[in-house]
């Protein structure tokens, strides 16, 4: 075990972080993807540090196979850009690049300075970008050419203790962004992890100023939700510590009064969670429809009101209002809720084509195999 130092005023060395060798941390170097091996090995040969940061560092010290690799290091945004040539900047405020390598997208970030507090726009050092991290498991550093991990919040011990501990003081961490009660909601249903008594009282305490957030960013944390594998269980979790009616009213309101409702909801999700690790390039769109069919059965006899006569252009109008009401606030872009609402409209024999015109079947559908799954709940 190495350990990296600072002086004091005095001149007295300081202990800043412990890094872990590879015979001391449990990554398996093979679960790395290569081309984030490429990209921190370039930026290590231009003369910058580079490191895999965040969830993945957290995904691979858990044993498993990350989803996403972000990347973070002293070059700024412009210098990326010019030392990859698939790089995108993106941003206006908090500027990232994006790096493309195939099908895949690398997030390269800047090191943050703490000099306007954690959530301040200003590049800094390591050590400051640390400290303006949320939760501990997310502030580790992997170096994949030195297959070291370097730690310096105590990340390592917190994730052996299986504990979600904030880095930001309790004080601050939420007041400053709100969005972090919702992850530090989803880190523990997706690991399985406590949240301690002081952390689940602050995120009580602070659940109204989910209130502030935008619904491009409740959108954003809710497609994230959706695509972890663990809807179910953040979704069960975010009931529970009552912060789900900031995010979806309408439907916590139902869960709330109808049990019934509330049981095939989280069945629903279930089975998309399910959907999602069988196919996990699944359009976003038929995702959605887990989270509406509920609701839009509630909402009409569908098949019987297309038999009685009613367009199909109707139908799909009732139905795209009365669901875009429902999920408020978030707000899915229209093609993805398009192809959600068609799916549903579909199972009972409504087909709508991309120029409005509804083809009617000369006797009323079955419900097929997806309708199954969605509607009778089997």
């Amino acid at each position: 075990m190495l350990y990296r130092y600072t002086t004091n005023t005095g001149g007295t060395p300081l202990q800043k972080a412990v890094i872990y060798t590879k015979k001391e941390h449990s990554i398996d170097p093979e679960k790395v993807d290569n081309d984030a091996k490429r990209i921190v090995k370039s930026l290590q040969q231009f003369g910058h540090d580079a490191y895999i940061v965040g969830g993945a560092v957290r995904d691979l010290l858990l044993g498993k196979s990350p989803k996403d690799f972000d990347i973070v290091t002293d070059a700024t945004p412009a210098r990326i850009k010019k030392l990859f040539r698939t790089a995108r900047i993106i941003g206006k405020r908090f500027r990232l690049v994006h790096i493309h390598s195939g099908e895949k997208i690398f997030e390269v970030s800047t090191f943050r300075s703490l000099e306007d507090g954690t959530v301040g726009n200003r590049y800094g050092a390591m050590d400051d970008d640390a400290l303006r991290r949320d939760f501990s498991l997310n502030a580790l550093y992997y170096d994949p050419l030195n297959e070291c991990v370097i730690d310096y919040v105590g990340g390592i011990r917190d994730i052996s203790k299986r504990c979600i501990v904030p880095v930001i003081p309790l004080a601050t961490i939420f007041s400053e962004d709100p969005v972090r009660i919702i992850r530090a909601i989803k880190y523990a249903a997706m690991t399985g992890f406590n949240l301690p008594f002081a952390l689940r009282r602050q995120i009580r305490q602070d659940a109204w100023r989910l209130q502030e957030i935008s619904p491009s960013r409740i959108t954003e944390e809710l497609f994230k939700i959706i695509d972890s594998g663990h809807s179910a269980d953040i979704v069960s979790s975010a009931i529970k510590q009552d912060i789900y009616r900031y995010l979806q009213p309408e439907a916590a309101s139902r869960l709330a009064e109808n049990t019934a409702f509330a049981r095939q909801y989280l069945a629903h999700l279930k089975k998309m969670d399910i959907v999602h690790k069988l196919s996990p390039k699944i359009q976003r769109g038929e995702k959605l429809t887990f989270m509406l069919v509920d609701y839009f059965s509630l909402l009409a006899d569908w098949g019987q009101e297309y038999a009685d006569g009613k367009s199909g252009t109707e139908l799909y109008l009732q139905a795209w209002t009365g669901c875009r009401n429902f999920i408020r606030p978030m707000n899915p872009p229209c093609k993805e809720f398009d192809v959600a609402v068609r799916s549903m409209l579909k199972q009972f024999g409504v087909t709508v084509t991309g120029e409005g015109f509804v083809r009617r079947p000369r006797h009323r559908a079955k419900p097929d195999n997806l309708s199954q799954v969605l509607v009778s709940g089997q």
